[in-house]
Parts: structure tokens; C-alpha cells; sequence
């Protein structure tokens, strides 16, 4: 993992090393934990490290901080055991703790070798001289106290091997669960996971943990009492320590959950003041536990569901209205139907996506979107593909219900619709009467006499069934021409052409 140095400007140490193809770490979909160059800097490809030091980002060490999650697990869920439960214990456990130890006393000194991110300038430090002094200066003296390892060291000097005070300090290796509280704090900001699972996940881990802790302590305080028949325990299992280890554990669990739960007290509850004590204070932790809970989970709830409650509100507000005005039912069709369609439509947030792109990605998806079909228009025909490329970027999408209106015959013109799906009815009043003129096939024109004309609108357009279609507003069109004299030229002999093709039909 060693990396030669070659910077050439102030800032360019700073920013991260790369193996093979630099351009790796940008093509993933997480991009919380990506660098910020500073402003004017104009280094064109990501430099290497100083000699000797790891790179955050290199896979090798994400590796290997994912292999330390896995035992930081273990440690979370085998020191309250220890601590609790084996009392009387062969040497074999704890060699496995000291093996453990000894991978987190490596990753202690691989710390002073990994540069990390300045939290002002969001840039990479590699001096290893402020590596090391901000190490030393946080999390060291705890990553050490974590590590330490004080059973074996004992052992040694032939300290008494249950001591409880000996026991306590294994409890500092919990410290290393600030690693799985980093993970969930990145995992909720990459997209390539499901933020709910994430969270749910974080939440049982939790609740999962304080029940475990727990009932080891509850079981500790009944262990170390004088009198074992005036414990919770004892009191329905006088020889509860001569009890298998899976017996005992499990009946902790049963307590630590029911307490949680306030589902106790029942066949097991508090026989002493130590118990008591300890069950006052699980219980005021169960209190700030379960607000804890509800309120993640309430949040969650409410965020999936927010949508169709206001959905639904909105609906039987249309109703009503329709009802207290006495609208006729092919209106209150008209507004349920967009209210209904509206609410799908947000859903996959189609125009909000194309509105907060930069203008030429905008540009080139719009483009790459709507250009056959605004091309195929009879109106377009002949007009230059920049002309085509300025119209396009200015259309929004928009989707219309069945028997919903487009625009009203005699309305003012104000924009020009083009058909990309569905079936679009056209309608005029003669005698009367509201009848069908003709029909819009896909690809053609609405409202374009009206536009081209500046002329109240001659006839209704309505939408039989699901329709999609982009609009521009005249103005922009008009502005469009004006900048491309040839090409509005073009449209307005295309115009005239068809009005008269019209007239001899």
C-alpha cells in the first residue's frame, strides 16, 4: 500500500490515491465520502500519497475496516457475557479475545499511516505529523485502553482470575462499537442501499444490544450476592449456578426483555435492594429507549406514507367541493381524474429531475428525449437542427387523464402542445352542441393555429385516455424564431401550407 510522492501545488498532497484507473472511486454511486478540490485548483489527475501511507479509499482497507466490524461484533456481544456469566472459566475464550486484540492493536498503528479528511477543508491531510498528532490527541488513549489486554496480563502476575474489578476493565473493549455506529452513519447516506432497511436494521441492532447487556448485568448483580435464594434468579432457581450456561442466559434474556417490554413482573422480579435499584434504572433507560424507538419508526412510517394520506385528503376535499357547488359530474371527473394522475406523476418526479440539472445536461437529455418527435413535426420540417435543439430544451413534459381538457375553444393562445402518446379528441361547438371535429394522431400539433395565429383558439382539445405531451409556451417559441430568422421563415411557410391544404379539403 505504499505510495511515492510527486505534488506539485499546495493542496495537491491533500487529495486521495487511486490504484489503477483513477476514475474507480467516482464511478460508484456513494459519493458522501468523495474530496472537494479547492476552488481554482487545477491539478488534472488525482495525485499519490507520501511513501509509506494507506490510502482511505483504497479497497484492500475497506476491506479490512469491514473484517473489524465483524469483530467488533463479536466483542460487543461476547464482553457482557464474560463479564456476567463466566464466572469459572477455561483459558480458551479468552485467547480468542487476545487474538482479537491483537488485529485492533494493528489497526492502531495502521491509524498513524492513513490520512484523513479535514473537517474545514474537506481535503485530504497526508503530513504525518498532523496524522499523528490528531490521533493522538482523540481517539488513542481509548483505542489502547480497548486493547489492552488485562486478563493475560494477570494471569502472569497470578492475579485472581475472576476478579470483578479485572472484568470491568475487559468492558472498555465496548468502546470499539463507535466503528458500527460510523458504518450505519455512512451506510444511511449511500444510495445504493435502502435507507428504511438501514435504519430498521440500526434499530433492532440497538434494542437487540441493550437487551443482551442487560440481562448479563441483572444476572452479574445476582451472582455476586450473598444469598443466592434472595436473588431474582435464585428465588425459582436455588441452584441456578450449577445451571447450564445456555439455562441461565436465556432466563436473563426473558427478564431483560419483559422489563423492556413492561410486560413483568410476574414469575421473575427484584428480590433485593440491588436488584431493585438496578431495575429502576433499566427501566428510566427503557423510557429513553422507546422514545427512541417510536420516534425513528414513526418518522418512517409517516415519510412512506405522507403521500397518499395527503393523496386521499385532497381527493375528498374534490368531492366535496364538487358536492357543495353542485358542479356537474363530467367536471368532478375532469378533478378527480388530474388529482389522481397528479399524484402519480409526482411520484417518479420526472420534471423535478430535468429542472435541477445544469442547463447543458438538461440540454443533452431533453434532446435525446424529445428530438424524433419534435423533428417528425410537420410544423419542423426543414428547420435546423439547432433550431430543433433550442426548441426541445424549453418543452416540459406533461401528462394529461382521460376526458381531461388541454385548452378550451376561444382561450387566449398561450402555448403549443405536441403529442407524444395517448388520444386527443377535437372538439367544437356548432348549433350548440359540442361535437367531434377530428382526432390528434401521435406526433401531431395542438393549438398551433391559435399560437401561429395570435388568435383565439378555435376549438377544444380533450384527452381520451392517458396522454402524453410537451409543451412550450409561446413566447419562448416566438423568441426561438426571432433568433433563427431562416428557420421561423421555415415554420411559417409550413404554417401557410397546411392551412391551405386544409382549405381545399
Amino acid at each position: 500500500m505504499a505510495r511515492s510522492s510527486s505534488c506539485t501545488s499546495s493542496w495537491a498532497r491533500r487529495l486521495p490515491c487511486f490504484d489503477g484507473d483513477s476514475s474507480n472511486r467516482f464511478s460508484g454511486r456513494n459519493l458522501a465520502g468523495d474530496l472537494l478540490p479547492s476552488l481554482g485548483a487545477t491539478t488534472q489527475q488525482p495525485p499519490k500519497l507520501r511513501k509509506y501511507l494507506v490510502s482511505p479509499y483504497d479497497p484492500r482497507y475497506k476491506v479490512w475496516e469491514i473484517f473489524l466490524i465483524l469483530l467488533v461484533v463479536y466483542s460487543a456481544w461476547i464482553c457482557p457475557l464474560e463479564f456476567a456469566f463466566l464466572r469459572y472459566l477455561p483459558r480458551a475464550p479468552f485467547v480468542v479475545d487476545d487474538v482479537v486484540n491483537g488485529f485492533f492493536a494493528v489497526d492502531i498503528v495502521l491509524t498513524f499511516f492513513v490520512p484523513y479528511v479535514d473537517s474545514k477543508s474537506h481535503l485530504l491531510v497526508d503530513d504525518p505529523k498532523k496524522i499523528a498528532a490528531r490521533y493522538l490527541s482523540s481517539w488513542f488513549v481509548f483505542d489502547v485502553c480497548s486493547t489492552f489486554p488485562f486478563h493475560s496480563i494477570s494471569l502472569l502476575f497470578n492475579r485472581h482470575e475472576h476478579s470483578l474489578g479485572l472484568k470491568f476493565l475487559n468492558v472498555l473493549r465496548l468502546w470499539r462499537l463507535r466503528r458500527v455506529s460510523s458504518l450505519f452513519a455512512r451506510l444511511e447516506k449511500d444510495i445504493r442501499f435502502n435507507y428504511a432497511v438501514i435504519r430498521c436494521t440500526k434499530l433492532i441492532s440497538v434494542t437487540l444490544f441493550a437487551i443482551h447487556c442487560a440481562g448479563c448485568i441483572n444476572y452479574l448483580i445476582a451472582d455476586r450476592y450473598p444469598d443466592p435464594r434472595r436473588t431474582w434468579i435464585g428465588a425459582v432457581m436455588p441452584d441456578f449456578r450449577e445451571a447450564g450456561l445456555w439455562v441461565r442466559y436465556v432466563t436473563s434474556l426473558y427478564w431483560s426483555i419483559t422489563t423492556m417490554t413492561t410486560t413483568g413482573y410476574g414469575d421473575l422480579h427484584a428480590e433485593n435492594t440491588r436488584e431493585m435499584l438496578f431495575g429502576v434504572a433499566y427501566m428510566l433507560f427503557n423510557l429513553w429507549l422507546t422514545a427512541y424507538l417510536i420516534g425513528n419508526m414513526t418518522n418512517l412510517v409517516v415519510h412512506s406514507t405522507s403521500r397518499t394520506r395527503d393523496f386521499r385528503d385532497m381527493v375528498q376535499a374534490a368531492s366535496e367541493f364538487t358536492a357543495r357547488n353542485q358542479l356537474p359530474q363530467q367536471i368532478e371527473e375532469q378533478m378527480l381524474n388530474h388529482i389522481c394522475l397528479r399524484f402519480r406523476t409526482e411520484g417518479i418526479k420526472q420534471q423535478e429531475m430535468l429542472d435541477i440539472l445544469p442547463k447543458a445536461m438538461r440540454s443533452s437529455t431533453s434532446l435525446y428525449l424529445f428530438y424524433p418527435v419534435v423533428q417528425g413535426s410537420y410544423l419542423f420540417k426543414g428547420v435546423s437542427s439547432g433550431f430543433i435543439q433550442q426548441l426541445v430544451t424549453e418543452m416540459q413534459a406533461e401528462y394529461f387523464a382521460p376526458k381531461e381538457d388541454i385548452m378550451l375553444q376561444n382561450d387566449k393562445p398561450s402555448d403549443l402542445y405536441l403529442l407524444v402518446s395517448g388520444a386527443v379528441d377535437i372538439l367544437a361547438f356548432l348549433d350548440g352542441t359540442e361535437q367531434i371535429y377530428g382526432k390528434v394522431a401521435e406526433g401531431e400539433l395542438l393549438g398551433e393555429i391559435g399560437v401561429m395565429s395570435n388568435k383565439p383558439q378555435p376549438f377544444t382539445f380533450r384527452a381520451t385516455k392517458l396522454s402524453q405531451i410537451l409543451r412550450i409556451s409561446r413566447s419562448k417559441l416566438m423568441d426561438i424564431m426571432q433568433e433563427n430568422r431562416e428557420d421561423g421563415q421555415t415554420i411559417s411557410s409550413n404554417f401557410q401550407q397546411k392551412l391551405r391544404m386544409e382549405q381545399r379539403l
